[in-house]
């Protein structure tokens, strides 16, 4: 037997060493070529991507790649974030034996929730948010117990959130945000004690139900998001033992009850929103979260005063406790605050001075104290930053001189002051501050007189019901960008410049009640975009200039209570106003025949020398006062008559024979029918029915077909719609005929569809529209009617962005004359692209009031016994509760824009959502809006306009009708294709609605982000 030696005791562990070292290299050669081989194998599962071309079979380690996160040398992270997969999740996924990281967010990926994820054991992070899951969340989803972060948000998923959830214990970030639940909250998410981060948002399909009071066992908690969900009830008294809360959200529910005393002894809380809930009672006075940075406590019903205590909290950047009932003063040391940034108190019953240190030591951006009870003066200080950027305090009892600091404060936006007890004259610097786009002055006492000069970006100057003096200057051809001028009731004198008409995107102009002398100039012609003029209670004189009815947009004249003299232009009758006004003039002559209507009944009153036709304006009937024909005619001439007379006569009873079976064969075709006018005709029933054939036909719809008919030999022509289908109409078209004839025949608006008559028989009816050459705006814009022949060849003819913008303003000037000045409103509740009609200048004209609804008083909702519309365009709150009000046009007006901008169909989607989603989803992804603009008309120079009215589509299609513009606010927006939430439109009193500058909506925070 041989002897071990020393030497060979040593050499033996070597060779264990050695070959312990080759197993380990086999056993990493061995994984890495099977996480390769699985790799490989997922990419050609997902149909060999192309943002996956450099996943090859080649020695490049797969730790490389940019998708792969390796740790020693093994696959831990897998990420495709915003890769367009539209493929299920692969059932070979966890062949990736060390997967801890799973990213899929911001895909298309359908299916339900991949159970194959249960086989990656070691699996502690997981997102699969804004993709196309549903079905229910597993009960059995805690098999995966090493999860400590979980999103399966934005989703499809439905039925309860599993109560298996709350068996997750080593999880420390839950969200299941915007997804279709319909269940409950589970209580037993509060059994998750490590949690420190739960997202519920956006859970609109959720029972009202209250937060589960065992949440506040959740010590750990940091981050507590549960808004739009439902919520009802009172907020847990128990809520100050959370005592790792840095973040809570419960805004936009039905909260109601006191806030909570503990609330704020939560040290670590930094963001507090609770707005657009119901609660009620005192704001607790009692502040030891003295780390809050953001408090937002408005749209609210709380009372009581603000905390003095809030006048220790240093670290706070936003304040809103607007839309409240609070009341007393604001604490003098909120003016001292160091960090704020953003305060709003508006819409409240405070009172008292404003706290004088506001903007001292500040850096100052949006002041609003706007309707209350404020006195004295504003702070000498808001603009010491240099930051400031919108003044908002209107509806105050707030006096003196403005500061003269605003007149050096650059950054100002806005500056809303009206109806208040200002006086002195305007610091000169802030009618030319270089970034103030809205000047809101009314109703105050200022004095002196108007500049030269004004901010290159202002757009709305309302100095109305003040004491301003002297002349306009001629310096006002360089206001360019002025969209509303409005000066009523001031004592402005001299003439009205010639300078004034060279402004192009004016559309109001209000100067009545002043003591301008002068004639009205005919350059007026260049004021394109003008909608309201208002001279009235001046001493003009001269002739109205005929131009003033070649103004392509104007609906409100009011030139009353001046000495214009001479006829009235027939030009005017061809416009439609809503509002004319020419009494207490010096006009003589006839009135054009087409104001001969009673809806001017009193738009002529004390013009003694102006006559009617009719008896329906009260007014003289031309030659009346004409003396008859002289006694002393020759009676050779009247023989003369005669023998014509009786020659004709004889010739007329000849042709009677002829004539008299022709009419007999019509009448038994038109006898039945009934003709009622709403404007002066130049055709008879007979010209619409003879043209009802298959030739005529240029579309059809759900009620009927429409005829394309000529009336004439000229080749006028009109457009019928008829409502017929050789049977007894049913009650629901019926109503719809019914309803569309009282709306369109008590309205007049340049943009909505003009109604000639309707006529009808027993079974049958016909509505006579004006025929607008260019039909229907999808036509154009989904190229069902682009193409055009010329020269025999076919092209396509593609509207431009200035074409899509100018029809925009059309259609929404329609809208917005429905809503906001028919009484009772009106609420379309189909508006889209096919019911958008254009004529031969693009001009944009409403039609198909089939399904309108008159609303009983403005702001009601109605409910509706079925939901109409059409998909994409249909409001969710319609969809789901078929309640009723002016909001559903702005949402299907939204999706208008979005077509508009993108040039994508309104269906643009899949089953489960639309083109409202899918921008609204492009927003959340962080893309550049620009990306999704239609590349035909896609120009640098259109950029801007197009992005801002894009974003205004989001906004009007938002989720609640709340946070949706009014038609007016779109209005404005559209004309100044900016900020839409700068400022406000006049309200029913005249005064502007309030439009916060400081943002709630987290919509809205995107879109400004974007």
């Amino acid at each position: 037997m041989t002897k071990l030696t020393p030497t060979c005791l040593h050499v033996l562990p070597s060779y264990s060493i050695l070959f312990f070292l080759l197993f380990i290299g086999h056993t990493y050669s061995q994984l890495y070529d099977q996480e390769h081989a699985a790799l490989l194998k997922i990419k050609q599962y997902l149909q060999n991507p192309p943002f996956l071309s450099h996943w090859t079979p080649t020695n490049t380690s797969h730790c490389t790649w940019s998708e792969i996160n390796c740790t020693s040398d093994s696959v831990t992270g897998i990420s495709f974030v915003n890769t367009n997969i539209t493929q299920t999740i692969p059932p070979f996924i966890c062949d990736l034996k060390n997967l801890t990281h799973i990213e899929f967010q911001y895909n298309y990926i359908p299916g339900e929730f991949p159970k194959a994820l249960y086989n990656c054991s070691k699996l502690e992070y997981l997102d699969l948010s804004q993709n196309y899951f549903v079905g229910k969340i597993p009960d059995d989803i805690d098999r995966m117990g090493s999860l400590r972060y979980i999103d399966l948000g934005a989703n499809n998923f439905s039925g309860d959130i599993p109560a298996s959830i709350g068996r997750l214990q080593e999880l420390r970030s839950l969200r299941l945000y915007q997804c279709p639940f319909n269940g409950s909250f589970p209580p037993e998410i509060g059994n998750l004690s490590n949690l420190e981060e739960l997202k519920l948002s956006l859970n609109k399909k959720l029972p009202p139900s209250k937060l589960p009071s065992n949440f506040t066992q959740l010590k750990k908690l940091k981050v507590l998001e549960i808004t739009e969900s439902n919520l009802i009830g009172g907020i847990p008294e128990m809520i100050g033992e959370m005592v790792g809360l840095e973040y809570l959200d419960l805004s936009l529910n039905g909260l109601n009850g006191k806030i909570p005393i503990g609330l704020f002894t939560l040290k670590n809380l930094r963001i507090l929103y609770l707005y657009k809930n119901r609660l009620s009672g005192e704001i607790p006075g009692v502040i030891e979260a003295l780390n809050l940075t953001e408090i937002d406590l408005s749209d609210n019903n709380l009372t009581g005063k603000i905390p003095e205590e809030f006048g220790k909290l240093e670290k706070l950047t936003g304040l809103s406790l607007s839309t409240n009932q609070l009341s007393g003063e604001i604490p003098e040391s909120m003016g001292r605050l160091p960090a704020l940034i953003d305060f709003g108190v508006f819409i409240n019953n405070l009172s008292g001075p404003l706290p004088p240190d506001f903007g001292r030591n500040l850096i100052l951006e949006t002041f609003q104290v706007a309707s209350n009870n404020f006195t004295g003066r504003l702070p000498e200080q808001l603009c010491s930053s240099g930051k400031l950027v919108g003044v908002v305090a209107f509806d105050n009892n707030l006096s003196g001189e403005l500061p003269k600091t605003l007149g050096n404060c650059n950054s100002l936006q806005t500056v809303m002051i009206y109806n208040n007890e200002f006086s002195g004259n305007i610091p000169s610097g802030l009618w030319t501050s270089l970034n103030l786009t809205t000047l809101l002055i009314r109703e105050n006492k200022f004095t002196g007189e108007l500049p030269d000069k004004l901010s290159g970006k202002l757009s709305l100057l309302d100095i109305s019901y003040n004491q301003f003096s002297g002349k306009i200057p001629s310096g006002v051809s360089s206001w360019r960008n002025l969209v509303v001028f409005e000066a009523s009731h001031n004592m402005i004198s001299g003439t009205i410049p010639r300078e004034l008409t060279a402004l192009p995107m004016l559309t109001t102009l209000l100067l009545d009640q002043n003591q301008l002398t002068g004639s009205l100039l005919s350059d007026i012609v260049s004021w394109k975009s003008l909608t309201t003029l208002n001279l009235s209670m001046n001493l003009l004189f001269g002739e109205i200039p005929e131009e003033v009815g070649r103004l392509p947009h104007l609906t409100y004249l009011d030139l009353s209570e001046n000495q214009f003299s001479g006829k009235i232009p027939s030009q005017i009758g061809h416009q439609r106003f809503t509002e004319l006004n020419l009494s207490s003039n010096l006009l003589t002559g006839r009135i054009p025949s087409d104001l001969e209507n009673s809806v001017y009944s009193r738009s002529f009153l004390n013009n003694s020398g102006l006559c009617t036709t009719t008896s329906m304006l009260n007014l003289n009937i031309c030659g009346s006062g004409q003396q008859k024909a002289s006694k002393g005619s020759s009676i050779a001439v009247a023989l003369i008559i005669s023998l014509v007379i009786v020659a004709f006569i004889v010739a007329l009873l000849s042709s009677l024979l002829v004539i008299r079976a022709y009419r007999k064969r019509k009448q038994a075709l038109d006898s039945t029918w009934k003709l009622t006018s709403f404007q002066r005709l130049s055709f008879t029933e007979s010209n619409i029915l003879s043209g009802l054939t298959e030739n005529s036909v240029i579309g059809s719809g759900g009620s009927g077909k429409v005829y394309r008919i000529a009336i004439n030999r000229s080749g006028d022509v009109v457009a019928v719609k008829k409502i017929w289908d050789n049977r007894k109409l049913d009650q629901k078209l019926e109503n719809e005929f019914l309803a569309e004839v009282k709306i369109l025949s008590s309205i007049r608006h340049s943009n909505i569809v003009k109604l000639l008559c309707c006529i009808s028989d027993g079974n049958s009816k016909l509505l006579v529209y004006e025929y607008l050459e260019n039909r229907s705006l999808d036509r154009w814009l989904h190229r069902k009617n682009r193409s055009s022949t010329m020269s025999g060849s076919v092209h396509h003819i593609v509207l431009d962005w200035p074409k899509r913008l100018h029809i925009a303003i059309g259609a929404a000037q329609g809208l917005c004359y429905m809503h906001h000045d028919c009484s009772p409103p009106i609420v379309h509740r189909d508006v889209k692209t096919s019911n958008v009609l254009l004529d031969s200048e693009f001009n944009a004209k409403i039609a198909d009031f089939g399904l309108a609804k008159m609303l009983i008083k403005p702001g009601e909702l109605a409910t509706m016994s079925a939901v109409a519309g059409s998909f994409g365009y249909i409001a969710p709150e319609y969809a789901h509760t078929t309640r009723v009000n002016e909001k559903i046009d702005v949402y299907s007006f939204g999706v208008i824009l979005l077509e508009l901008t993108t040039g994508r169909e309104a269906n643009y989607g899949d089953e489960y959502s639309s083109l409202a989603d899918w921008a609204w989803r492009h927003i959340q992804e962080g893309n550049s809006i620009t990306d999704a603009l239609d590349e035909e008309i896609r120009e640098p120079c259109y950029l801007d306009e197009m992005c801002s009215v894009f974003r205004l589509g989001v906004i009007c299609t938002g989720t609640l009708p709340s946070t949706r513009p009014s038609m007016k606010e779109v209005l404005q927006m559209l004309r100044q294709c900016c900020n839409p939430l700068v400022y406000g439109e006049k309200n029913v009193k005249g005064n502007y609605d309030v439009v916060p500058l400081l943002k709630n909506s987290k919509r809205e925070r995107t879109l400004e982000s974007d």
